[in-house]
């Protein structure tokens, strides 16, 4: 493992591109699920079928595909990024965001129709019961499920590489060709992204708990 133990300098400066690119794209991705959820549960059609059609889009949607569609297709319709890691924050955080509201949808439903109806009864509009009483129930009921997209995010962000982010994905790729020794680079990049994953799912497992609805 001396090939890990020279450039350990590299793995942790593409697990720091990763953290980054994990932490910002599952932030904006919450945002995106949270509104694209109120829109599936609406009692309005438009907003349904238009949510019902983002997740549906996204989801099936190869995330590589999408990165490169985005970075690359997009200068041709006149819309340039310059930023490669923002095109990566952007793609990462749509396709994330679908994931996303499926959870919190699921949420939504776990929620008894009597606290919602209780509410109406006070006056509340459907906006205020859905972001006042439902959503915030909702959000403690799938802490799993949102931490599993979180830890399925940290790998997923390696497919940033495809469009020369340097994150750990692509360190370890420039690695190999300095070197041409897969298995110790490779075995270190496994490690880094253990590294990172096991943590989260550690901190997950005690949010469920802490937060965990007593019936």
């Amino acid at each position: 493992m001396g090939v890990v133990r020279d450039n350990l300098d590299v793995f942790l400066l593409g697990m720091r591109t990763t953290v980054l690119l994990t932490v910002l794209s599952y932030a904006a991705a919450l945002v995106i699920g949270t509104v694209v959820a109120a829109c599936r549960v609406s009692p309005v059609p438009p907003l349904r079928a238009a949510g019902t059609a983002y997740v549906g889009v996204v989801r099936n949607t190869p995330l590589a595909v999408l990165i490169i569609l985005f970075f690359s297709g997009l200068p041709d319709a006149g819309v340039i990024v310059q930023s490669r890691f923002v095109s990566a924050v952007i793609v990462l955080s749509a396709y994330t965001g679908a994931f996303v509201a499926e959870a919190l949808r699921a949420g939504v439903n776990s929620v008894s129709r009597g606290q919602a109806e209780a509410a109406r009864a006070l006056g509340l509009t459907f906006p205020q019961v859905l972001w006042l009483v439902v959503i915030p129930q909702a959000f403690r009921t799938v802490v799993a499920p949102l931490g599993s997209i979180f830890i399925a995010l940290i790998k997923n962000s390696s497919l940033a590489a495809l469009i020369s982010v340097h994150e750990l994905a692509f360190t370890t790729q420039e690695l190999l060709n300095e070197t041409a020794r897969p298995i110790p680079v490779f075995a270190g990049a496994a490690a880094a992204y253990l590294a990172l994953a096991l943590p989260s799912g550690v901190a997950v497992a005690r949010l469920e708990r802490a937060l965990a609805i007593r019936r």
